[in-house]
């Protein structure tokens, strides 16, 4: 019995390791990394361009992962020293709170959750463990801490204001980051559009509507129903735009899109999106639908990601899916919006945004261009749209 029982603690400790130490590590190992390691090497005009954007991202999920944002890592993509290293001004963090299991584009439930099991291994909160809510403020503590840590490495923004300000800071601190939280999914809402008080409140300005399953505000494209705004929706959007939040319709369903483009009187973004005219598929943009934000003074983020543009082992289909985009919804329209660290591989690690840049310029897009794409039309409309 004695055996027994030591051997039992033997597996149990062993399944205690691997759960708490091995798992979370080898998931974000797995589905985190770029193809292309540093060190990256571009034409000379390139990385005198690089040197010189103002670099923005409107989608990365690292929050989810257990990794010391202000270290260099060599799991993922982004931290502190590599958005240093590839010039990357201003971040957008997204909190991911539920994804279900066997996620696919086409057709999921809300009754199964992947993330429940993120939270126990990682050790989030135990509040965490069971409310969505307290998984979107125990993530956006979680940037509050970093950036509290930095040094002043590592900015908040939340009004215009803190934008301007860390804007004219950078001119003279080139190695300063800002960070925007926002939610993947008001799922995180529990069925209460007043909820949209306490994510204001937690730092969020960036609402992302669905996820991969419908939510009691609205439909995802990748849901059961596909249906549009919920009058639970329709009051939230009302909320959402009385505080100066930003819509991202990134995963929602034609329907959704259609009623948001209808009953907003503010511009919306798509954080992270490819186009139907480079990869046709349920995921992506329709040049109507492409045509409709942009016509609503809205910005389309292009994803890095293969669902969204094809093969990434090189950048030929980023470039092609934003040159497809610039030519349907114009130029003023086209942001990045990488989807980075969520669990899809990059092209590159953040460290090498200059290759894009270099990529750009081979395509012949101008300079006047190349700084729009990469940061200037997501920082102007942010101006604009922030608090």
């Amino acid at each position: 019995m004695k055996k027994v029982l030591i051997g039992v603690g033997v597996v149990l400790v062993m399944f205690i390791v691997w759960f708490f130490i091995y798992l979370p590590s080898s998931v974000d190992s797995k589905w985190n990394y770029g193809y292309a390691k540093p060190p990256y090497k571009v034409s000379p005009q390139a990385a005198a361009l690089h040197k010189t954007l103002f670099i923005a991202d409107m989608h990365n999920d690292s929050l989810m992962w257990n990794r010391n944002f202000l270290k260099k890592n060599k799991r993922g993509y982004i931290d502190l020293p590599r958005m240093q290293e590839g010039n990357i001004a201003l971040q957008n963090f997204m909190a991911v709170t539920k994804t279900p299991r066997g996620m696919n584009i086409d057709r999921n439930d809300g009754t199964t959750d992947n993330i429940t099991i993120v939270a126990i291994a990682e050790l989030w909160p135990v509040s965490s463990w069971f409310s969505l809510k307290e998984r979107a403020m125990y993530l956006a503590k979680k940037l509050h801490g970093f950036a509290e840590r930095s040094k002043g490495k590592l900015c908040i923004i939340r009004t215009a204001d803190d934008l301007a300000k860390f804007r004219e800071r950078r001119i003279k601190e080139p190695d300063i980051v800002g960070g925007v939280l926002g939610i993947e999914g008001t799922q995180v809402l529990e069925g209460d559009p007043k909820n949209i008080e306490a994510i204001f409140d937690a730092g969020y300005r960036v609402i992302g509507l669905t996820h991969f399953f419908d939510t009691e505000m609205a439909g995802s494209m990748h849901g059961m129903q596909k249906g549009g705004l919920t009058e639970k929706g329709k009051e939230m959007l009302k909320l959402v735009e009385q505080k100066k939040m930003i819509i991202d319709i990134a995963h929602s369903s034609v329907k959704t899109i259609d009623d948001v483009i209808a009953l907003s009187t503010r511009p919306m973004i798509v954080s992270h999106t490819g186009v139907k005219g480079t990869v046709n598929n349920n995921r992506n943009l329709s040049d109507d639908q492409l045509r409709r934000i942009a016509a609503k003074g809205g910005l389309i983020g292009i994803g890095f990601w293969e669902e969204a543009i094809g093969p990434i082992t090189d950048l030929k289909a980023t470039v092609r899916a934003i040159r497809y985009a610039v030519k349907v919804a114009g130029i003023d329209s086209i942001a990045l919006g990488s989807d980075s660290d969520g669990s899809v591989p990059m092209p590159f690690e953040s460290s090498g945004m200059v290759l894009l840049t270099d990529a750009l310029m081979k395509e012949g897009f101008s300079k006047v261009e190349i700084r729009k794409i990469m940061g200037e039309n997501q920082a102007a409309l942010y101006k604009k749209m922030l608090p």
